[in-house]
């Protein structure tokens, strides 16, 4: 697949990003600097600090990362991982994201931070990296890789640009691997997607791509919490976000947000880092 062949899932998720009304939605209320899943030490903990942690913790499992090494960010959203490992251990990192409207903020907090000459903004889809063979030395990714509508094609590319030994990391919401036919069906409608990923796909699909496994920590909990959490503040400031976002998209992104919770409390989901090394 060529760099501009991309899933109709891509697509939609490139228009749906690049709307003022999810754009409004994710810097205002899902964590604006990082619009991730936290990881929360209370129920009730900020957004932004719980998700400010996990990158924190993602980039504390990689040992060998120092300013002599680069990075690749798929998915990179508003570059807040970006510019953290960027400054925190001197490397230099590619953003590549598919939406020009957070790529435009991603840039001015870049200028803004004196860190433009250590990250470099792509746009695209990592169906098709535009990047050469064996270029980085880490692969990083949060709560994206659900977004393609071929997955294996986007794990062939990570697999191509990563050198030998180089280490992929990453998180994705998820299906549990032994989740029922269907029930997760109004969240795949919502998304414009047929499946979610699981572990069982990620460990096996990399397994027959030469990779060996560092540790893969699941945490369905902190899943629940942040969609909760989310949820929560959406509630509190909802006529401030319907001035932003409008009354459809609020309303929808909370029926959404209740399909999420309901499937992390019945178990048919799974989140977690997934840290995997590939092989010399």
């Amino acid at each position: 697949m060529s760099p501009n062949t991309r899933s109709q899932a891509v697509e939609l998720a490139e228009e749906y990003y690049d709307s003022t009304e999810a754009d409004a939605f994710y810097f205002n209320v899902w964590g604006g600097e990082d619009i991730h899943i936290g990881l929360y030490e209370t129920p009730d903990e900020n957004i932004a600090r719980a998700s400010r942690r996990t990158v924190e913790t993602m980039a504390s499992q990689l040992t060998e990362l120092t300013a002599e090494c680069r990075l690749i960010d798929l998915g990179s959203g508003y570059g807040g991982a970006a510019r953290y490992l960027a400054k925190n251990f001197g490397c230099y990192v590619d953003c590549l994201n598919l939406s020009k409207t957070q790529n435009k903020l991603n840039q001015k907090n870049n200028l803004r931070s004196n860190l433009t000459d250590s990250i470099n903004i792509i746009h695209g889809s990592f169906e098709g990296i535009p990047a050469l063979d064996d270029t980085y030395d880490f692969v990083w990714s949060q709560d994206a890789l659900l977004h393609s509508g071929n997955r294996p094609q986007v794990l062939d590319e990570i697999t191509r640009v990563l050198k030998p030994g180089g280490e992929l990391i990453f998180t994705d919401p998820m299906q549990a691997d032994d989740c029922p036919d269907e029930v997760l069906q109004p969240i795949f409608d919502r998304i414009h997607l047929e499946t979610l990923g699981s572990f069982s796909f990620y460990r096996s699909e990399l397994l027959e791509r030469d990779f060996e496994e560092v540790i893969v920590l699941s945490m369905l909990d902190q899943m629940r919490t942040h969609y909760t959490r989310v949820g929560e503040d959406l509630r509190s400031r909802y006529h401030e976000i319907v001035d932003l976002s409008g009354y459809e998209y609020v309303d929808k992104m909370l029926r959404g947000l209740e399909q999420w919770v309901d499937g992390a409390e019945r178990g048919y989901l799974a989140w977690g880092i997934l840290h995997f090394k590939k092989k010399e």
